[in-house]
């Protein structure tokens, strides 16, 4: 029997999502666990793989139809199964997806592919451009574009592996329509390219590390050393942060589904990971754990973002336009429990990293849409109260980024770390303590039985 291709269901709220672009033409041979075809929702952009080995046939969704979660929208023959005339029998597939009318082969067109009217410009809306300057995007968000008077390269992306779609160039329309503060930062511009993605080889359930606001995947060293040798590691770098791109960011859930699909290259193929992160990082942390909970195996966050309104901006701020040490060195004393522990050449090593005025640039635009007029501007609580994996919060109690008692707005069963004389950065004021209780998240998941 033919293997029925389901729209899988990848967010918790999730109901419907839009089928972006098939990777398989109809009659094409696909391997088992390779991409087939790439879904939109509200939250994220994904690939999604075979699930099974064969020939695409009688595929009944074409490229920005919405589609119900669990709906049949094609199937999958084995080599040598007879292809029958007409779909098999649609069990669990949801009425509102027409099936496609057989098209004339002679024509060129496959079939169970319906025709469908170009897009605006004459382009059709699924395929996808030529890449220019490194950038992916759809003949209709170039035409978009065009008519809009804009540059692509100003517009991020948030379709699959950042493909520009036609609704990101209509939002950076309407965002340019906004008022705009006139303290945004200027003398950048936005950058194409894949986030930054390191790896430490190792045995056993990756533990995937995404840092905070202004810092960077070597930001993790001090905690990585105090891991027990062997645990692979993956680190991904944020936006406009380490070697990864700079990019525009209009809200948090714009940078979510950025370090989603980041998160989704980076585990491609494997069947769970623990998932770690701090600050900013802790937020994207909890909403992609949130999104892929079935793939993640324990969730540690560190003074996470999205659980309360309070947050130092002036520190933020600081610490992003600082162009010397001499300017950057006293907010970086702020972040630690114990001031001294933070000494001139741990400045000028961050110094460094932050040489580039684009960058600095780049951060100061994304901690104004982050955290306008010092203020969180998003929420994660619903999203941390959701978690049913084995979850930790680390919070510093000197913390002068975020106060701890955030950690007690949350309605879960987490366990929570109060860390006594810690501040803002416990993974590099106490490594050990920190890395003992991550250790710990794995023994409780990995233990045998």
């Amino acid at each position: 029997m033919p293997v029925e291709v389901i729209l899988p269901k990848v967010d918790m709220d999730m109901t419907h999502g839009t089928l972006a672009v098939w990777h398989v033409k109809p009659g094409d041979a696909v391997e088992k666990g390779a991409a087939l075809f790439d879904i939109e929702t509200d939250k994220a952009a994904m690939e999604v793989e075979a699930p099974a080995t064969g020939r695409l046939q009688h595929v009944l969704a074409e490229p920005g139809t919405k589609v119900p979660v669990g709906s049949v929208i094609a199937w999958l023959y084995a080599e040598g199964e007879t292809v029958d005339t007409a779909p098999p029998a649609r069990a669990g597939a949801v009425d509102d997806i027409p099936a496609a009318q057989p098209t004339d082969m002679a024509s060129g067109s496959h079939e169970g592919v319906p025709r469908r009217a170009p897009a605006e410009g004459g382009a059709d809306a699924s395929a996808v451009a030529p890449m220019e300057n490194g950038l992916r995007a759809t003949p209709a968000a170039r035409h978009a574009a065009r008519t809009a008077g804009l540059d692509l390269s100003d517009v991020v992306g948030s379709g699959p592996r950042g493909r520009i779609q036609r609704h990101d160039v209509e939002g950076h329309s309407a965002l340019d329509r906004c008022e705009i503060p006139s303290r945004s930062a200027a003398g950048w511009s936005a950058e194409g390219g894949a986030l930054a993605i390191t790896r430490r080889t190792g045995q056993g359930a990756p533990l995937v590390l995404i840092h905070g606001f202004a810092a960077d995947s070597t930001s993790w060293l001090p905690f990585e050393k105090a891991l027990s040798p062997g645990r692979t590691v993956i680190r991904i770098d944020l936006p406009g942060h380490g070697r990864s791109p700079k990019r525009k960011i209009r809200n948090f859930a714009h940078l979510a589904r950025m370090v989603l699909e980041a998160f989704d290259e980076a585990t491609r193929g494997l069947d769970g990971v623990h998932l770690l992160g701090h600050s900013l990082g802790g937020a994207l942390a909890a909403a992609i754990a949130d999104i892929r909970s079935p793939r993640i195996l324990s969730l540690t966050v560190i003074a996470p973002a999205g659980l309360g309104p309070d947050i130092n901006g002036e520190m933020l701020a600081g610490i992003a336009r600082a162009t010397r040490v001499d300017s950057l060195y006293p907010w970086l004393r702020q972040l630690a429990g114990n001031a001294e522990l933070i000494g001139e050449d741990y400045a000028k090593a961050a110094m460094r990293g932050r040489a580039d005025p684009a960058m600095r640039a780049c951060q100061m635009d994304m901690a104004d849409a982050l955290f306008p007029d010092g203020v969180q501007a998003f929420d994660l609580r619903p999203a941390f109260a959701r978690l049913s994996m084995p979850a930790a919060i680390l919070w510093g109690r000197r913390d002068q980024v975020t106060p701890f008692r955030h950690a007690l707005s949350v309605e879960a069963d987490f366990a929570l770390h109060f860390l006594s004389g810690i501040g803002h950065i416990p993974h590099f004021e106490c490594p050990e303590r920190v890395a003992k209780i991550v250790e710990r998240q794995f023994a409780a998941v990995e233990a045998p039985g």
